[in-house]
């Protein structure tokens, strides 16, 4: 851990000089790598102040109940304690929520709708203090039925209501063709039912942060976080401050996934800081958060496909419902992902999609890495494969047939205007070599590893393949912006760069990315990228694959405009009548005709130049409420999965033997950055196939805890093979796609299609679990796969 500073909070290594030389498409090191490492760098759970109060939270241990009273008598009277606050303290708004939806209260009134809703916060000198505080606030509940039948809500939305505005957050059809004309004509049907369980983000740094009082009246917040900006729209209003008064600087960020777009800890501290005058503190444990953000949404999904005899899609009849829980959060736009990427990237002439997203009193969800498009994956690389099979054709070749590629259209309508090399794509990863049979001497390299529950009998290998297709940027006519502030000077003799955007660094790499493209736009080595906080303009939301596009593209931009000043110096001071034939390369003023004028700090002399510039891209539209048609995505990304297993089909154990890949990303920023995404893409889609589910029974949790909840370490993960391929896309800086969601897409469906080749079962639910492989006792009825 980082040592306490005192008079101040500790912060994350925000100004870091990158070290080393390193532009775009070179793999300079993380300057917080080494920190991350060693244990040295700040995360926000790190913080601390001199005489700062330590925040908690009291939360409902009910899904759904009545708020009939609360006393906060017996609290306020146990020494040490300095504020204990309802929703009656709130000073402002009550309310605040994701997509311009206002529904989730900062403390609750009235109801509580979810098991872990915040009721009461308190503010001690001790956290054992506040802990015991907690315990002697006295809530009167009237405890109501749970509604958690997602199926049940959209069949009766206005009898099931969680909400006051109706049980149904979005209803978003999909209309291409004729559907039943098509069915009558089709060859081949097959169908089937699929669900996917909640997957936490699981990142392993708790939701944390300190708010310290403000001279200005206000607040100063350091928190981890996805996205300043949208944030501070929130926060402002439920602290009765105007936003500049609220001053924000990015805590150390210990993974996010999704998990943090959504507030957690930020209006609560700052309530406790400004009620009390002092710093307050607050930091989930482990259980708490898993209460305390959201998780990916579960699905239920029913599809229909029909296809010619020899493979080729005719049709597809499909329905997604997805619970969003208790709030809207990002219900609303994970359900058009899941909508217009429901088929996958595939051309098929007819399309019927009905995708729901739902209130209940099950935990809320919302962001998480794949958003709504990793559902429909897993569902629709299922069918692929049925079809596959009914045609008496290769899991390989059916996608092959179908591939969408450059100039198809998507089910929304939209063209793929940029390359989209699908079946070479799968060719490639077809050819590549297979693992070897697994060493049975050596018990770990079986399933089951150290634990010797098998020695190889009953061990039979499997192979299977997956496709994901992914939007990245923001969707749905959202003006999606990112904004950066360069300033270049010489300092200590030597041309340097501050690059300053308000982008959550929370463990993609980004600082390292940022000082890339620097360096490349302004042929320099030295660059410090500024502390994240929102004295700079908005940099949007660490997700949906979209820094290094936005930020990057802002960075750039900035930097083209720094440079261009930079070359209008070194005109004049060297004495030329233009700057038409003017370069920066390797910390010189070069000329194309003359060659090296000078160096840049020769050019530059006193002079500062400070720019800041907005990032835009292309314009997307809605998707029609009807037909669900229209341009409504930035960027779309391809990647392909094969997966190699081991299985004991007799004790249901798996063993994820290989994983490869081959992923277009347009244009390698940093190739150590970029492995590592794809990398951890695939862990993460791992742990949904074979590992990963919050267990929910009538709204309540059973498995909060690292515990019980599983996530894929590293025996768990394989050796992976890469093939990364590089076509840029005209209209993204240096060409580039968005990288980091896909391979979570395609790498569950692959490796459930290898536990189905060896096992033969249907497995239509993830995670798979032992007991939908394994035969059940006799006389015992077998749970449904």
């Amino acid at each position: 851990m980082a040592a306490p500073v005192k008079n101040g909070p500790v912060k994350s290594p925000g100004q870091v000089i990158a070290p080393g030389v390193g532009g775009v498409g070179e793999s300079p090191l993380r300057p917080d790598g080494t920190l991350k490492v060693t244990g040295e760098f700040a995360y926000a759970s790190d913080l601390w102040m001199d005489g700062m109060l330590w925040g908690a939270t009291l939360r409902s241990p009910h899904p759904r109940a009545l708020i009939r009273s609360i006393d906060v008598g017996p609290a306020l009277a146990v020494p040490g304690v300095h504020a204990v606050l309802t929703h009656e303290d709130v000073p402002g708004k009550k309310v605040y929520g994701e997509d311009h939806t206002e529904d989730q209260p900062v403390l609750a009134f009235g109801e509580v709708r979810h098991q872990g809703e915040p009721v009461a916060i308190v503010a001690a000198d001790h956290p054992e203090t506040a802990r015991r505080a907690l315990a002697r606030i006295a809530v009167g509940y009237e405890v109501l039925e749970p509604i958690t039948d997602p199926r049940a809500v959209i069949a009766d939305p206005d009898g099931l209501k969680v909400q006051p505005l109706g049980g149904i957050v979005r209803h978003q059809p999909v209309r291409v063709g004729d559907v039943d004309a098509a069915r009558a004509a089709a060859e081949v049907v097959v169908r089937e039912e699929f669900e996917v369980g909640i997957q936490d983000q699981a990142f392993l740094g708790p939701e944390a942060g300190l708010a310290v009082p403000a001279d200005d009246g206000g607040v100063d917040l350091y928190v981890s976080t996805q996205w300043m900006h949208n944030d501070l729209a929130q926060i402002a209003p439920c602290l009765g401050l105007p936003e500049d008064k609220v001053h924000m600087t990015l805590a150390g960020v210990g993974g996010a996934f999704g998990g943090r777009e959504d507030l957690s800890v930020q209006i609560h501290a700052a309530m406790l800081a400004l009620r009390t005058g002092k710093p307050v503190k607050m930091s989930y444990n482990r259980e708490e958060s898993f209460f305390g953000h959201v998780h990916r949404h579960p699905a239920q999904m029913r599809y229909e496909y029909g296809a010619t005899a020899d493979g080729r899609l005719v049709y597809a009849d499909v329905e997604i419902v997805l619970d969003g829980g208790a709030y809207t959060s990002s219900t609303r736009n994970v359900t058009g992902n899941a909508a217009s990427l429901g088929v996958g990237p595939y051309e098929i002439p007819n399309i019927r999609i009905d995708a729901y997203g739902v209130y209940t009193n099950n935990p809320p969800c919302g962001a998480m890495r794949g958003f709504g498009a990793v559902q429909a994956c897993f569902a629709y690389e299922s069918m692929m494969d049925r079809v596959a099979a009914a045609c008496g054709i290769g899991p390989v070749e059916v996608r092959r047939r179908n591939a969408v590629s450059q100039g198809s259209r998507l089910a929304t309508g939209q063209v793929i205007e940029s390359p989209a090399p699908l079946a070479e794509m799968l060719t490639r990863l077809e050819a590549m070599p297979m693992p070897a049979p697994a060493d049975t001497s050596d018990i770990r390299n079986l399933p089951g590893g150290a634990s010797q529950t098998t020695h190889g009998e009953g061990v039979v290998r499997g192979v299977g393949y997956g496709v994901g297709i992914k939007n990245i940027c923001f969707s749905e006519g959202a003006d999606d912006l990112s904004t950066a502030r360069v300033r270049l000077e010489v300092i200590g003799g030597e041309a340097t760069a501050l690059v300053h955007t308000a982008a959550a660094e929370v463990g993609q790499g980004l600082v390292t990315i940022q000082a890339q493209i620097a360096r490349t736009e302004l042929g320099i080595e030295r660059v410090t990228i500024a502390p994240a906080d929102n004295r700079v303009g908005d940099a949007g939301s660490s997700s949906a694959s979209r820094q290094s596009y936005m930020s990057g593209g802002a960075v750039k931009t900035a930097c083209e405009a720094v440079r261009a000043e930079l070359l209008a110096l070194a005109a004049d001071r060297f004495g030329r009548a233009g700057t038409g034939d003017l370069n920066v390369a390797g910390g010189k003023i070069v000329s194309r005709a003359d060659g090296v004028l000078g160096t840049i700090e020769d050019a530059l002399g006193d002079a500062v130049i400070d720019e800041t510039r907005e990032y835009h891209h292309r314009p997307t539209t809605g998707m029609d409420p009807v037909t669900g048609q229209g341009t409504t995505h930035t960027q779309l990304a391809l990647c392909v999965h094969r997966a190699v297993v081991d299985v004991d089909v007799e004790l249901g154990l798996v063993k994820v033997v290989e994983m490869a890949a081959v992923q277009d990303v347009g244009k390698i920023l940093n190739r150590l950055s970029l492995e590592g995404q794809i990398h951890g893409g695939s862990a993460q889609g791992l742990g949904l196939a074979v590992l990963e589910e919050i267990q929910v029974s009538g709204g309540l949790v059973r498995n909060p805890s690292f515990t019980d909840y599983l996530i894929p370490t590293i025996l768990d993960m394989p050796p992976m093979r890469l093939d990364i391929l590089e076509n840029p896309d005209p209209d993204a800086p240096y060409g580039l796609r968005g990288a980091g969601e896909p391979p979570t897409l395609s790498s569950t469906p692959a490796i459930v299609a290898a536990i189905r080749d060896a096992t033969g079962d249907a497995l239509t639910r993830v995670p798979v679990r032992p007991e939908h492989i394994a035969p059940a006792p006799s006389g015992a009825t077998p749970p449904r796969s």
